[in-house]
């Protein structure tokens, strides 16, 4: 595979499988403490990873899950952010600015915070209550956190009797590592294809639904903007129905992400209605890589950590199609602001 070190992947991921049953003991005892309400509380692109596993709290549990943003909570806090709450961090540098002056005034107000970092040695990796360290690159860490916060999702419902497979489900978890491994070396041949689609034109929509649509926020912004400098509407697909859609003509680009949960279908709506409009759709659909032994209901909670693991693959070709290194910035950690 370019420019790929499998051996890298393999711990990485596997770190964030062998975290789960620390995880799940940090839940254990925040939920016997008298918890009543989590929150998830990452900044830029480590929140928008968080997204699916609050969506699932939200939908499938009684126990209050909130997304929020740093920047707006030290500016205007929450009724619901209490002693009582458990928050959740997220940051692969441990540094955000944002997440790290909020991490003061979570002291102040006596919150439980799980920080999930990839450095021990920074502010994050310092300041938790309860800190979960596991070293990962840009490249490696969509899927990463995306287990993580599952792991904590499927531990509060497990502790609090909304879940009664909890055991089967993380055992399949536990073997996704390779899994994933798998469906990146069978996409390898396609991903060319799909990079020189995205690099034929300097503007696309990026559209899903359910829990893959934050994968197609998280590609769009931090991906193709940040480290490509091409310009993306990423929209839901239920909203694309109210404005985007007269964006569509024939030669405007839109990238459709696909998963597995029940949402499935506003994805489908979209798949439906545009082809009659433009001849530059491009479908990726998470139902069509192959996961020896995993069943459909874990395939649907998998599916964003399906579409990250062989966007990977795409971007490693689109970066060396374009000479346009992943790292290369103008801004972001280069200037004041």
């Amino acid at each position: 595979m370019l420019n790929f070190d499998e051996e890298r992947f393999l711990k990485i991921q596997g770190g964030a499988v062998a975290l789960r049953q620390r995880l799940d003991d940090v839940i254990s005892e925040c939920l016997s403490a008298g918890a009543e309400n989590i929150y998830f509380l990452g900044t830029g692109g480590a929140a928008i990873l968080m997204q699916p596993a609050a969506q699932l709290l939200q939908r499938r549990s009684r126990f209050p899950a909130f997304i929020d943003m740093p920047a707006e909570l030290i500016l205007a806090g929450s009724a619901n952010l209490t002693p009582k709450s458990i928050v959740v961090m997220p940051s692969l540098s441990g540094t955000t600015k944002e997440s790290v002056a909020l991490l003061t005034r979570l002291k102040e107000i006596g919150a439980t915070v799980i920080t999930l970092v990839g450095h021990a040695d920074t502010p994050l990796g310092q300041g938790g209550d309860h800190v979960f360290v596991n070293f990962a690159e840009d490249d490696t860490s969509c899927e990463s956190f995306y287990l993580q916060s599952l792991f904590i999702a499927l531990s509060v419902m497990r502790h609090r009797g909304e879940i009664s497979n909890y055991g089967e489900i993380a055992g399949e978890l536990e073997r996704l590592p390779s899994l994933l491994l798998e469906v990146k070396r069978a996409f390898e041949p396609k991903a060319e294809a799909f990079a020189r689609k995205l690099a034929a034109a300097d503007y696309h929509i990026i559209t899903g639904a359910g829990n893959v649509w934050p994968e197609a926020f998280y590609y769009g912004m931090c991906i193709l903007e940040e480290m490509q400098w091409i310009r993306t509407r990423p929209v839901h697909a239920s909203d694309f129905f109210h404005g985007t859609l007269e964006l569509i003509d024939k030669g405007v680009s839109l990238i459709l992400f696909k998963g597995e949960d029940e949402l499935r279908p506003l994805a489908e709506r979209v798949e439906n209605f545009a082809p009659a409009y433009t001849e530059a759709m491009t479908v990726l659909d998470t139902a069509d890589f192959d996961l020896p032994g995993i069943s459909p209901g874990v395939r649907a909670l998998i599916s964003p950590v399906l579409l990250a693991t062989v966007l990977e693959r795409i971007s490693a070709h689109l970066e060396v199609m374009r000479n346009h290194p992943l790292t290369t910035r103008r801004y972001y950690k280069r200037v004041a602001y």
